[in-house]
């Protein structure tokens, strides 16, 4: 550490705002954030607009989580209702949530930022951080306020009152926006590909590869493939995301907003009233068991679930000798500040049953030294029950084989059940970090989908060895993909199959029938050797098979290397050229 952020960190010690650095936030907290707080753990911040020291401490986090890439410290950040003069910079593994009913119940004048001055502008490494039902009124010295961002990321429930910019001047790459308004404007500047659902805005400008528009109102003007926007009018089914609040009692609750099934446009709240102008149901949080990563394992969580509890999972690494069995219908599982999941016996993080209404939220699954079969299983193989009345839910899931430490895993989603609804899922075998090497993060497939009627909103899966992307099932739909192949094959024979030259990202099997999926970006760098894919997308030629706007790019790599086409047979070749383009509509 540096010498001035120690003198800095020492004088907060003294004044209480923060604990031991070797232990994250364990200070004694404030009296006002002690009244009724659950046991949260040490790495969870629960501030108040009346306690001094509230940007001393939220400096604190950043300081220590800014270049925090691969470290295990994992913190969430909690704001009571009320007004807080405040600069939220966001770094590595860092959550903000509001504690409101809506977000205007929580008002930061200052800004709410993710930026990217660690790398000099670039933000295609600013991962694994969030902000929730806030809102924010940017001051005058932050004003756009900047989210430079990249996977593994989200702005969810949140109202800016302001502009809003989604690159801090460097490169960036994609990122997740839904449930929110935003009074200004949203320049979207670097971003390569973006996902924008259920969100109001006065105006977005900007776009370069694959930008989606899924229920928003006032979408860009422009379209495929002159501008790279696509455009659906309304989100078909959706239930938001639960999230953590104080009741009017002032206890401690969990709201499951309602599903909505016949299909929404907009942010689903008002100021002073809950998703769809309704409450949702409300979880008390002593019905939740609030496991601890420095207290708990697979069999304390295990031994909870069947009982009949739901799950919170607070801020830490979860290292498990068994899965986590998710077995009762309608549990909650969420977590906070980043929570990791990591089997250490080559088993799955976590396994679904083929059960109603299951939601699964904020969670990070770490592969393992020994190879799991899949890092989460949504139902058993040839599961038949149907969901469709109250789907399982998966929101911002991060998945990865390497970068933390080595690891590997066959798949890291692998989806049985029917009627399955994934928000925000990040899929990723590492390029980089501990482990990051052909023959020691070893990952097949990112995501396997045997199940029907499967809905995905914003699906990246990058750098998986075989198909980044396998659907078996029919029905399937997805709104918006973002996929790197591997940079690393070693070479063209030892990266093929059945004939065929490399793997398809995005592979829909042969005897499907029906599935649909808008808005598909695939790109490419292979720097081991000049391979040559032979498509970015394999999907059988039927009536029922639709694929709207696909785009296959090849950044940069060794001459010769690229991809041929863009869908089966179809679209033009990227090779040799850097920052080639190809686009299919």
């Amino acid at each position: 550490m540096r010498p001035m952020f120690m003198i800095v960190l020492r004088a907060m010690l003294v004044l209480g705002f923060v604990g031991a650095p070797s232990h994250g936030m364990t200070g004694e907290p404030p009296k006002a954030s002690r009244v009724s707080a659950p046991e949260f753990g040490p790495n969870v911040l629960v501030l108040d607009p009346s306690m001094s020291g509230v940007q001393q401490q939220v400096d604190a986090v950043f300081a220590r989580q800014e270049k925090n890439q691969f470290g295990n410290e994992r913190y969430a950040i909690l704001f009571k209702p009320g007004k807080y003069n405040l600069d939220a910079r966001l770094g590595f593994y860092t959550q903000v949530l509001g504690l409101g009913h809506a977000p205007d119940d929580v008002e930061i004048v200052g800004g709410v930022r993710s930026l990217a001055g660690w790398r000099k502008g670039d933000a295609t490494c600013n991962f694994w951080r969030s902000a929730e039902n806030i809102s924010v009124s940017p001051a005058a010295e932050h004003r756009p306020n900047v989210w430079a961002v990249s996977q593994g990321t989200a702005l969810r429930r949140v109202h800016i009152k302001g502009d809003l910019a989604l690159s801090d001047g460097g490169w960036s790459s994609g990122g997740f926006l839904a449930d929110c308004r935003i009074d200004g404007q949203v320049d979207s500047g670097s971003q390569q590909q973006w996902l924008s659902r259920n969100v109001e805005w006065k105006s977005w400008i900007g776009g370069n590869w694959n930008m989606v528009f899924l229920g928003t109102t006032n979408p860009p003007a422009g379209s495929w493939p002159e501008k790279p926007y696509t455009v659906v009018k309304k989100t078909p089914l959706i239930r938001e995301k639960p999230y953590l609040r104080i009741a009017e009692d002032g206890r401690y609750v969990v709201t499951v907003p309602d599903l909505i099934t016949d299909g929404s446009e907009g942010a689903t709240w008002r100021s002073g009233e809950g998703p769809s102008g309704k409450s949702g149901t409300q979880i008390p949080i002593e019905q939740f068991f609030l496991a601890r990563a420095d207290k708990d394992n697979a069999a304390t969580i295990n031994a909870a679930l069947e009982s009949g509890k739901h799950l919170l999972l607070t801020p830490g690494i979860y290292h498990l000798a068994e899965p986590i069995r998710v077995v009762r219908p309608h549990t909650v599982v969420l977590g906070l500040g980043y929570a990791t999941l990591v089997p250490d016996k080559g088993t799955p993080a976590m396994n679904v049953a083929d059960i109603d209404g299951v939601q699964v939220a904020g969670v990070i699954c770490d592969a393992g030294e020994a190879e799991s079969p899949t890092l989460i299983q949504v139902g058993n193989p040839g599961c038949a029950g149907m969901h469709g009345a109250d789907p399982i839910f998966l929101y911002d899931i991060v998945c990865r084989a390497g970068g933390a430490a080595p690891g590997a895993a066959r798949s890291f989603v692998t989806i049985e059940s029917n009627n399955v609804v994934a928000d925000n899922l990040w899929l990723w075998r590492a390029d980089h970090g501990a482990g990051a090497k052909w023959d020691v993060n070893k990952n097949r497939n990112g995501l396997i989908v045997n199940g029907n009627d499967v809905t995905m909103y914003g699906l990246f899966v990058e750098h998986c060895q075989e198909y980044q992307t396998l659907w078996n099932g029919e029905g399937g739909r997805v709104y918006f993909y973002q996929s790197e192949m591997p940079y690393d094959p070693p070479s063209e024979s030892g990266w093929s199959h059945d004939g065929v030259a490399g793997y398809a990202s995005y592979k829909v099997a042969a005897g499907v029938r029906t599935h649909e999926a808008w808005g598909l970006g695939v790109y490419c760098v292979f720097r081991a050797a000049p391979v040559v894919a032979e498509s970015a997308i394999e999907a059988p030629v039927a009536s029922g098979v639709r694929l709207h706007h696909m785009v296959s790019i090849r950044l940069n790599g060794l001459p010769g290397s690229g991809i041929k086409h863009v869908v089966n047979s179809t679209g033009a070749a990227v090779t040799t050229t850097q920052d080639k383009k190809a686009q299919v509509e």
